[in-house]
């Protein structure tokens, strides 16, 4: 029938099937020639070249220059035309919301921040990520509508039963039942909802310390403890999108917490989430606590006590390996994974000091024996990973030329 896209052998999905592949290696090498395209995709030099000239016209690629430097005439260059469409994603916590705009080629081409300080929102959500959406795509030249996907991570994570926001009470303003109504009427392209932690485990998978791992554990510690599960390669969210939501696990070693989700937190939040480290520090001695903001204060003492070799700081150390590796050892002896990959600020800052402590207390508490890494992809890693999601579903999109 005319209009359809086709069905599996034919002709047109045969083509639109070369043309991903193409569009995927230029993507991963950079800029290639027609006769490297060729080798690499296995076709014939007539048939790259018939599908190079179909996707330039249909401004998927686009000629970049000539190689140089080869005996004989030189070749024409071709490489995914960035322009061809654009992606932004949203980083929000209670303090500030981070946007950014890629093109297709993954590159980020605007950025911005917007401060959203107090308990009591000065604007409405709605607002808040249309500002942070629009500065992000002002730097980058661009216009609202040029935008193809936003994704939106947020820490808790949105019912898909309810479409409210659960496990982030401390997330002003964004718990109203009509809000993805409210931000969908608002916003001219699709958005889609992520945890925030589940992102930082995409951009681990995609481009960090867990590419080519299909089963894994991302253990988050920053403003919260949180973990991903992303197993047989996908992510696990669970029935209300609240798997991962480690923090809230009752553990040995602190009082248990009951009525958790008033309290936005729980037994291995409060035996080891961020806000325990400047307490241990002083209850060991250490002098010269910071006094800021506890996620901060945290990452200070466990970088300063990573370089230390003993005394209070290597003892920091330890307990807080110790209190790591009790909620851990529950995930692990659970999911079996291959890898558990540490992320957030708080456990980053400790290095491979903590990880190795980490590693050697994991193996006297769990049956398990998961590898542990140090995430590689740090430099806003929740913001990253909504863009590689984003990105993901852009280029699935964009490049199916079998339409």
């Amino acid at each position: 029938m005319a209009g359809t896209a086709g069905t599996p052998g034919t002709p047109r999905v045969l083509r639109a099937m070369n043309d991903r592949a193409a569009l995927d290696l230029l993507l991963e090498h950079g800029p290639l020639s027609r006769t490297r395209i060729g080798k690499l995709t296995g076709l014939s030099k007539p048939t790259a070249s018939q599908l190079l000239a179909r996707l330039e016209a249909a401004g998927l690629v686009r000629v970049t220059g000539t190689s140089e430097g080869r005996p004989g005439p030189n070749a024409q260059l071709y490489a995914v035309d960035p322009t061809a469409a654009h992606a932004a994603g949203l980083d929000v916590n209670p303090h500030r919301i981070r946007a950014a705009v890629a093109d297709i080629t993954g590159r980020t081409v605007g950025e911005y921040e917007l401060p959203t300080p107090g308990r009591r929102p000065a604007h409405p959500v709605v607002r808040q990520v249309t500002d942070a959406l629009d500065g992000a795509v002002k730097a980058a030249g661009l216009a609202r509508s040029d935008v193809h996907r936003l994704v939106i991570g947020t820490p808790g994570a949105f019912d898909p039963n309810t479409g409210r926001l659960r496990y982030a009470s401390h997330l002003p303003g964004w718990h109203s039942p009509a809000l993805l109504d409210e931000l969908a009427a608002a916003l001219p392209m699709p958005v889609e909802y992520e945890n925030d932690v589940n992102l930082v485990a995409l951009a681990e998978q995609r481009l960090g310390a867990a590419r080519g791992h299909t089963d894994f554990v991302l253990l988050w510690n920053q403003e919260g403890l949180g973990a991903a599960l992303v197993l047989g390669g996908r992510l696990h969210r669970g029935w209300t999108g609240g798997a991962g939501e480690v923090g809230f696990l009752p553990v040995p070693g602190t009082p248990l917490v009951r009525q958790v989700t008033k309290a936005n937190s729980g037994g291995y939040q409060e035996l080891a989430g961020s806000q325990a480290v400047p307490k241990l520090a002083r209850e060991l001695g250490i002098e010269g606590v910071p006094s800021g903001p506890y996620t901060e204060a945290a990452a200070e003492l466990l970088a300063r006590a990573a370089d230390h070799t003993g005394g209070p700081h290597r003892e920091l150390l330890r307990t807080y390996a110790t209190r790591l590796a009790t909620g851990l050892a529950s995930l692990v002896s659970v999911l079996d994974p291959e890898l558990v990959v540490l992320s957030g600020s708080a456990l980053t800052a400790g290095g491979e000091v903590l990880r190795g402590l980490l590693q050697a207390e994991l193996e006297e508490l769990a049956a398990a024996r998961p590898r542990l890494v140090l995430g590689d992809v740090t430099e806003h890693p929740v913001l990253r990973g909504a863009l590689e999601s984003a990105l993901a579903t852009t280029r699935d999109e964009v490049f199916d030329t079998s339409r």
